[in-house]
């Protein structure tokens, strides 16, 4: 095997020296390069022991470390802004974007419940209609979805079976002669005045007093109209009479598979998963001093790691008339205690500056705030 020498004591970075190559042309990571290699040899013992690494090594460390600390902060944001960017383009560059918070995400599943009020939502009403027959009570819905080639089944979300309105039935000596009241019995079309309420003499008040009589008249007299949906099968009352024969009795339906296709939005262009989120690595030049601090202590102890490692492939070295005993389990241990400890660290910094935590900071600044100022002695002015 070739003679492999290690660190020398001097360095010298070009963008092509690490594995990656992620920041190679960052000047600042550049001219931070050496510097590291050189804070971590001294660290590590340098020129006191020879240090079993290479610039490479350094190196190495150096952009995992920074591509460490992007993958924590750029984790955070992620899941701190993850309900506002969900459904973006995936081609957005969020590493220099400000996020603001929206109600996106409330206002899709609001939509859910739009669509069961027939109010909006992405699941289309449509009509049907069945025709009635003579002294037949009851009618399969289930089975007329089958008979119009509707597959997955439908849900009936209303049926236009009701009794007839009241003011169909009310004749009023008081009505004027005015457009619309061309008839004391029967409805208008749109925009029409509608029979009996021209009034000239009487108030609303006598119409709807009308009104309610024969309502409830109809409903204690007469078999009322009204219908049982049960699974689909339908059961109206009363019974279709003769007069009823070939009736359309109609109603608004949905079709079960579009409710279940509507939650999935085939579009991989979308942010659909944190996966997607378009962060990518950091611009080294953007780290402020809090974080380029923690990246140096993190390039150091992967730098121990490394070490440890190399000087585990013997546990002694002979040297004339002794032997030297290495400090692998010392630097293995070492390096995993502070990179756990940075971690924490660093997660620890990120939670406290989510925006739950800031509000949460705020509202009990403003709470301190209000019970200081209620310690300030009031004037009583006297005039």
């Amino acid at each position: 095997m070739a003679n492999i020498g290690i660190w020398t004591g001097t360095s010298y970075f070009f963008p092509g020296d690490t594995p990656f190559g992620y920041y190679d042309y960052d000047f600042q990571f550049q001219q931070d390069a050496d510097k590291v290699a050189r804070f971590c040899a001294q660290r590590l013992g340098y020129p006191l022991v020879d240090i079993e690494l290479q610039s490479g090594s350094f190196y190495t460390a150096f952009e995992q470390a920074v591509t460490v600390y992007g993958n924590e902060l750029y984790s955070f944001q992620s899941r701190d802004n993850y309900l506002s960017v969900e459904g973006a383009s995936t081609s957005s560059f969020l590493n220099q974007a400000l996020v603001n918070n929206n109600i996106s995400p409330v206002i899709r599943q609001s939509q859910t419940y739009a669509e069961e009020a027939g109010t909006g939502g992405n699941v289309n009403w449509y009509s049907g209609s069945v025709y009635l027959t003579s002294s037949v009570q009851d009618y399969d819905l289930g089975q007329w979805a089958i008979d119009n080639n509707i597959t997955g089944g439908i849900e009936i979300k209303k049926m236009f079976y009701e009794q007839i309105p009241a003011i169909n039935e009310l004749y009023s000596p008081w009505a004027g002669l005015g457009p619309g009241a061309t008839s004391a019995v029967g409805l208008t079309g749109l925009a029409g005045y509608g029979p009996a309420t021209n009034f000239i003499l009487m108030p609303l008040s006598y119409d709807l007093t009308n009104i309610n009589a024969i309502e409830m008249s109809n409903t204690v007299r007469l078999s009322n109209y009204t219908f049982q949906l049960i699974n689909n099968r339908l059961r109206i009352f009363p019974i279709p009479a003769d007069t009823d024969q070939g009736t359309q009795l109609w109603f608004n339906y949905i079709k079960l598979d579009d409710r279940i296709n509507s939650a999935i939005v085939q579009d991989g262009s979308k942010v659909n998963n944190l996966s997607k989120m378009p962060y990518t690595n950091p611009v080294y030049t953007q780290i402020n001093s809090i974080g380029r601090s923690w990246i140096f202590e993190y390039t150091l102890a992967l730098c121990k790691e490394m070490l440890g490692y190399i000087r585990g492939k013997y546990s002694t070295v002979p040297i004339p008339g002794a032997e030297v005993t290495l400090n692998q389990s010392d630097l293995l241990a070492s390096a995993t205690t502070e990179k756990e400890a940075l971690i924490t660290r660093l997660r620890e910094y990120f939670d406290s500056t989510s925006r739950q935590a800031l509000l949460e900071r705020k509202q009990a600044e403003s709470v301190a705030r209000q019970s200081e100022l209620g310690q300030v002695p009031m004037t009583i002015y006297i005039g």
